[in-house]
Formats: structure tokens, C-alpha cells, sequence
């Protein structure tokens, strides 16, 4: 099993260069934690409780409620790679939630973003 580093690192760690990413861009707190919650199926209550629990990246996907079907949809490249060529699993979870916080940052309208 490939126990890449981000596996085990904390959501929260990560939650605040996401934060800063897209507020620099003019977007807030409420639209990260909206394609989140989008994503994962989290409640608000959810999300927050990952993010004060230190929860690692492995476990989240893991424990998420209900991965939205429609994450698939998602395609684009991350770091030099294709999302859509990536196994399924962990990894493809997180290049999924950074490719709608790329889509935050880069001003794309919600519905958009959230494939509606």
C-alpha cells in the first residue's frame, strides 16, 4: 500500500493554505468549506470537527459521510498530473479537493465549481 506523506498529514494544516489561497482571490471561508462539504458529504459541524480533531487526510476520505458521485466529473491536471489517470483512493481524493479549491482561487462561479 503507498503511504505517500500527505496521507498522514492533517487536514487543518492544510485547511489554512486553502484558506489563504482563496481569500487572497477574493473568496471566503464559507465557499472553501461549501465545495468541502460538497466533496465529502460533511456537515458544517463535520468539517469543523475534522478540522479541531487533527484529522489526517487518509482518515478523512476514509470517513467521509458520502463522497459526492459527482467528484468524478472532475478532471485537469494537479502538479504535472492528470487527475482522471490517478487509481482510485486517497490520492485522487486530494488532488479532487485541490483542484476545486484551484477552481475557488481562480474566480470560477460556484455552480460551476460544483458541478451543477
Amino acid at each position: 500500500m503507498d503511504t505517500h506523506r500527505i496521507y498522514k498529514t492533517s487536514v487543518a494544516s492544510v485547511y489554512r493554505h486553502y484558506l489563504a489561497k482563496v481569500e487572497k482571490k477574493g473568496r471566503s471561508r464559507e465557499e472553501l468549506d461549501s465545495v468541502i462539504r460538497w466533496l465529502t458529504g460533511h456537515d458544517q459541524a463535520g468539517v469543523e470537527a475534522v478540522l479541531e480533531r487533527g484529522t489526517d487526510f487518509e482518515t478523512f476520505f476514509a470517513e467521509a459521510p458520502g463522497l459526492n458521485p459527482a467528484r468524478e466529473a472532475i478532471t485537469g491536471t494537479i502538479c504535472g498530473v492528470k487527475i482522471q489517470e490517478l487509481a482510485p483512493g486517497t490520492m485522487r481524493e486530494i488532488r479532487y479537493l485541490d483542484k476545486l479549491v484551484d477552481d475557488l482561487a481562480k474566480g470560477r462561479p460556484m455552480a460551476k465549481i460544483l458541478r451543477g
